[in-house]
């Protein structure tokens, strides 16, 4: 992906084809909603200049859950702009430590697919094959408006990660999923919106559970951490991951 890409109203997604990251504008100020990986400091800098701001514009880091691909730029970005970093309270030892959670199936099964090689190759080549630790942070809870550009409000959605949070930036009509969710899962190649895969998860059942909290909010427009935007609202996003099921 070559610099932002305007996805809603001062809403910016970047990354690549295996992983999104965003960024949010409001009166002049930015907040990143998830870092990416290491490797991708570059589209940090892309995205400033083509925004037409500087580090000192940049507010916070907020990141859904911290494992290497969403955590990846959070403690660099706040120690060059100055920006906070806001964690799920309840992945803050994940965060703090670096240390991942378990889950719910191996990873061997899904090497038959050749996107599962090339996610493992991107991240390792990137700097994602570890979780980045973060050194200094706020943490917040479910149903907490941050005080950030988009002033999102935070849905918890655990199962991904014992903390992992949605937030929904209601002005824009706009859902950040992080993992609770994905529309191109990066194990199998599957499109559409789904779970993640039950290698990725840390609970398959709190994550299916999670899909009620999603169902019942108003936003049309949901952006992942893997896929593309899907625009039919988040009731049937949710109810397409069900029919899905767990992979």
């Amino acid at each position: 992906m070559e610099g932002p890409a305007s996805v809603a109203e001062g809403v910016h997604r970047l990354g690549t084809g295996l992983v999104n990251w965003y960024v949010v504008e409001e009166a002049g100020r930015l907040s990143f909603v998830d870092s990416g990986v290491p490797g991708y400091y570059p589209q940090f800098e892309a995205a400033l200049s083509a925004l037409g701001r500087t580090p000192g514009d940049v507010d916070a880091v907020v990141l859904t859950h911290p494992h290497p691909d969403h955590v990846g730029l959070a403690d660099r970005i706040r120690r060059e702009a100055g920006a906070r970093v806001l964690v799920p309270a309840g992945d803050a030892e994940m965060a703090r430590t670096g240390k991942s959670d378990k889950k719910d199936r191996s990873m061997l099964p899904y090497f038959r697919h050749g996107i599962a090689w090339r996610l493992s190759w991107h991240l390792i080549r990137n700097g994602g094959a570890r979780i980045a630790k973060v050194e200094e942070f706020d943490t917040f809870a479910d149903g907490d408006t941050l005080d950030v550009p988009g002033r999102p409000r935070v849905v918890a959605t655990p199962g991904h990660t014992d903390g992992h949070a949605a937030l929904d930036v209601e002005s824009r009509g706009v859902l950040f999923t992080g993992d609770a969710l994905c529309s191109l899962n990066p194990l199998t190649g599957a499109t559409g919106p789904q779970l993640m895969p039950a290698a990725l998860q840390h609970s398959v059942e709190r994550a299916t559970a999670s899909l009620d909290r999603i169902a019942a909010l108003d936003a049309g427009t949901l952006l992942f951490g893997h896929g593309d935007p899907w625009t039919d609202g988040a009731a049937a996003a949710a109810a397409r991951a069900r029919e899905v099921g767990p992979t």
